[in-house]
């Protein structure tokens, strides 16, 4: 917090918190070692914790400006490399990439990204949400139907769960922003899970921006997809809702 004088009054804002560090750090998944770049706040923990995961680009560097955007909301950031060092920005090689990634190799690592936060100290065990852009939209929702002790989970036009068992196991609650151009997932698929997320008494919070189509919130979109009043919103609307399930005091 800070303090301002104005017109004789003393004000307290708010200040984000800055960045204390970032490292690439190793976690087992299986008997496997793999890897994610660990966005840290400055001051004194524990802080809640995210799963941040990539597009089918991987892990490139709108995806770790995203982990520090979230680290100076005052999370601990944790973006997951899900290809194991490979990245691109051609589009046939980002489908080959996302196509040969195995959906259970990608989930075991996503609960290994939540464990390893889980185990660190200055973050809290029982405050980690996941956030996930296109096809990390689509692992944002799959983690949540596989790990039950996630807080809260984020997903930009990522395609949802139709399986009626996958969807009674989400126990977070959801965010979800899509573009209502899309493709791919479709609004009219959006609606299906939604419907039936809260026929299933769960919580979930859905927004359609309108003239906005697939990965509206990157500006780095090929298609020229870039929606800045959307992505704004969005982000708006995510760091609400991760302060209202992460950082709540009850």
């Amino acid at each position: 917090m800070t303090r301002l004088l104005l017109a004789g009054l003393v004000l307290t804002v708010p200040v984000s918190p800055a960045l204390a560090a970032e490292q690439t750090v190793s976690y087992k998944s299986g008997d496997e070692t793999v890897s994610g770049l660990l966005v840290i706040p400055d001051g004194k923990g524990p802080f809640p914790g995210v799963v941040v995961i990539h597009e089918w680009w991987g892990l490139d560097d709108w995806v770790k400006s995203q982990a520090r955007a979230l680290a100076r909301e005052g999370y601990a950031a944790l973006a997951v490399d899900l290809y194991r060092g490979k990245v691109t920005s051609k589009q046939d090689e980002a489908h080959q990439l996302m196509s040969g990634l195995p959906e259970d190799r990608a989930a075991r690592d996503l609960k290994a990204a939540f464990a390893y936060l889980q185990g660190r100290a200055d973050v809290k065990k029982d405050r980690i949400g996941v956030i996930g852009w296109c096809m990390g939209g689509k692992y944002s929702l799959k983690l949540a139907t596989e790990e039950p002790r996630l807080a809260a989970a984020v997903a930009y036009y990522g395609a949802p769960p139709t399986d009626p068992s996958a969807i009674a196991r989400i126990k977070a609650p959801v965010l979800g922003n899509y573009g209502a151009e899309d493709k791919g997932p479709s609004p009219d698929q959006v609606r299906a899970f939604e419907a039936a997320l809260k026929k299933a008494g769960k919580t979930i919070d859905v927004k359609f921006y309108e003239g906005a189509g697939h990965a509206f919130a990157n500006p780095n979109n090929p298609w020229r997809g870039y929606r800045e009043a959307a992505a704004k919103d969005a982000w708006t609307r995510t760091v609400d809702f991760f302060a209202k399930h992460l950082k709540r005091t009850a």
